[in-house]
């Protein structure tokens, strides 16, 4: 990867994320000196299940430690934390972008404590996995993040500085997965005992090169290499394995899918949260690449909605689209646009099981991200140098050719969806987002409209 494809962060935290005598679990966050001493202790209180807050946070470091694509190569990225009243978030990607993953604990996983609303990076070093090992059923523990000792600590001043070039794929992965989150439905259902006993009998020793199919037989799960009715399309089974070492301990395994994109989310339940783990359609595929959002990028309607939908979103836990346009008079596609680029700007994300987006604001500058979508790039710079012919225009699309770099290629913008005679939209048929040459129609097409 280039130099170019990546932005450069630098994570400073104020001290190592440690266990304390007489206090528990700290984990440091990313943040500046001044943000340390307005704001000492970002959240903290008593974790009710210590237990649980160990099992999940330790398969969440799994994740991020984790590649698939490309195995054996390991590169940690921190993962992410989001507080408000409602309910703590951590988020994290494998450095595959293959798999996303998140710990949702709820109101009734803490007591008492102060809970501030912000989103910061959580410091996740082999000290703090090692604490994490250590929390048991019915100990004392207490949660505090985003905490900035420097006036309590010895090395008053002194920072844990990282110089983290974060790859351009991870970032856009934040907002990327949420465009299929909201698409996801439960398929099947099932106890902990049947969901860890599918997890161990998976096949070890490398994932099946072709795909499976997962199929609930009464109240256990199995797989299968035929495709039928109800059963859940997987492939790259080895990235499932993660859930194994806590699975038994959970209340029960429910799988998301959607069978239009081959995206599946397996979500472990808890008495106080809940574990997901979202998997890309192929073990090749990360999140990063898909550009479901580029429709939205490229067009206009979110432009006049977008700062009033980003006053609507005040670190609300659930926040859905047509609330929204209740409260702002904005139409329902208005706002659904900008709540795709405020995810492009990883502002929000989605949480399926509410049904609903999240404000979070992830702790970089996401601003320039549309100008790091290469197709939105190169479809902005064809409409710029006027590369587009139209042979018919409508009121709901038309029909143009796009000058390619040895031909034209012939793009029809229609109601059931865009088509274009380009290789990209031969191989992937609008999977993966549309081509340059459809997005540059768009864009040129609304653009006359408007």
């Amino acid at each position: 990867m280039s130099s170019a494809a990546q932005l450069l962060h630098v994570y400073r935290y104020p001290f190592a994320s440690h266990v304390e005598s007489g206090y528990g679990l700290r984990l440091a966050t990313s943040g500046t000196a001044a943000d340390a001493s307005a704001n000492p202790y970002f959240f903290e209180g008593r974790v009710a299940r210590p237990d649980e807050l160990s099992d999940m946070l330790l398969v969440l470091s799994e994740v991020v430690r984790s590649r698939f694509y490309i195995p054996g190569a390991t590169r940690e990225l921190d993962p992410v934390v989001t507080c408000t009243e409602q309910a703590v978030r951590f988020e994290g990607f494998s450095s595959c972008c293959g798999v996303y993953g998140r710990a949702d604990f709820s109101g009734e996983a803490f007591e008492s404590g102060l809970r501030a609303r912000g989103t910061t990076n959580v410091d996740f070093n082999a000290p703090m996995r090692g604490a994490l090992g250590r929390l048991r059923s019915g100990g004392e523990a207490r949660l505090a993040v985003g905490t900035s000792e420097v006036k309590l600590d010895s090395a008053a001043g002194s920072f844990v500085e990282k110089k983290v070039k974060l790859p351009q794929r991870w970032i856009k992965g934040f907002s990327e997965v949420q465009a299929y989150l909201p698409r996801l439905r439960v398929q099947i259902e099932v106890p902990a005992v049947e969901a860890q006993r599918f997890l161990r009998a998976l096949p070890r020793g490398g994932a099946p090169k072709e795909p499976s199919w997962v199929v609930a037989s009464g109240k256990s799960l199995r797989l299968s290499k035929v495709a039928s009715r109800d059963a859940v399309r997987v492939q790259g089974t080895d990235r499932l394995r993660l859930l194994e070492p806590i699975a038994g301990r959970a209340r029960g395994l429910r799988v998301w899918s959607d069978g239009e994109t081959g995206v599946t989310a397996w979500e472990l339940l808890f008495e106080t949260g809940r574990l997901w783990l979202t998997v890309s359609p192929d073990v090749s595929r990360g999140f990063s690449g898909e550009g479901q959002l580029l429709t939205q990028l490229a067009g206009g309607e979110w432009e006049d909605a977008l700062q009033r939908v980003r006053a609507e979103l005040r670190w609300h836990a659930a926040i859905r689209a047509e609330n929204v346009a209740a409260r702002t008079g904005l139409s329902d596609a208005q706002v659904t646009s900008a709540l795709a680029v405020l995810s492009a700007r990883g502002l929000v994300g989605f949480d399926s099981e509410a049904g609903a987006y999240f404000h979070r604001e992830l702790p970089f500058d996401l601003s320039r991200v549309e100008q790091l979508q290469p197709r939105l790039k190169d479809a902005r710079e064809l409409v710029a140098r006027r590369a587009l012919r139209w042979k018919e225009r409508r009121g709901d699309g038309g029909e143009c050719m796009v000058q390619g770099t040895e031909v034209e290629h012939h793009v029809r913008l229609l109601a059931d969806g865009d088509r274009c005679t380009c290789r990209w939209f031969s191989r992937w048929q609008g999977e993966r987002g549309p081509c340059k040459h459809i997005l540059a129609a768009r864009i040129d097409f609304e653009g006359e409209d408007a």
